[in-house]
């Protein structure tokens, strides 16, 4: 059975990858699909200062669930089965590596997310994971 890993950021171009990786799941009667969303480490110093450990674990879930429940919504009305995680770390290394440790078979992405700079052909997430992977990589327009 195939392993499809859906990276996922609340963008409308990560929710027309999980509308591919459906499908390539149905085609494929049934892949395995694991969702993540990566929350990038809060780096500042003074954060750590003002906020304990658990609350800012606890703004990395609340983030990583907001960002992926409009794919959850599809993913349910699509009745397949899947693995979702919030994940913590610099995002295109977080991603690669989880695709190596969980043995998946296939990325299924967008090309641009929600980051500040827009109208870039191909996203710095996009371009980063396709240099750190040696896992196939399918970029969704």
């Amino acid at each position: 059975m195939r392993t499809i890993l859906v990276p996922v950021d609340g963008s409308e171009s990560s929710l027309r990858a999980v509308q591919a990786a459906i499908k390539a799941a149905q085609e494929l009667n049934g892949a395995n699909l694991h969702v993540i969303t990566v929350q990038a480490p809060i780096i500042s110093g003074n954060v750590t200062r003002f906020f304990s450990a658990e609350d800012i674990q606890g703004y990395y879930q609340d983030e990583g669930i907001n960002a992926m429940l409009p794919a959850k919504t599809l993913l349910d009305e699509s009745g397949l089965t899947y693995q979702d995680q919030v994940v913590v770390g610099p995002v295109a290394k977080t991603i690669a590596d989880y695709a190596k440790t969980n043995n998946c078979d296939l990325i299924i992405m967008g090309t641009r997310g929600l980051g500040s700079v827009t109208g870039l052909v191909l996203g710095s997430i996009a371009t980063k994971v396709l240099s750190l992977t040696d896992v196939p990589v399918t970029l969704v327009k």
